[in-house]
């Protein structure tokens, strides 16, 4: 299970999101498979973050949590592993 954050060509929205198959999950964002989703309306498709889990609860539990942080703890979090992400905006 995997928890992963997503975002658009300028990093100005951010989606976080719980999958079994990251790849397939994100080539549904890409796609906009899902009309009235989130992640079609604002055009998020690129992956910026992602952290594997044993089991599915851990995998929701840190969705959870991260969803229920402020901007700018996620963006601590992502360039800790992606310092290379370039500038996010902060609102």
């Amino acid at each position: 299970m995997f928890t992963y954050i997503i975002t658009n060509h300028i990093n100005s929205v951010f989606y976080t999101g719980v999958t079994n198959n990251l790849e397939r999950r994100i080539q549904e964002h890409r796609l906009g498979i899902f009309n009235n989703s989130f992640s079609k309306k604002y055009r998020l498709y690129k992956l910026i973050w992602f952290q594997e889990f044993n089991n599915p609860l851990e995998a929701i539990t840190a969705e959870k949590k991260i969803k229920g942080w402020k901007r700018n703890r996620k963006i601590e979090m992502i360039k800790e592993i992606n310092p290379d992400l370039g500038e996010i905006k902060l609102n």
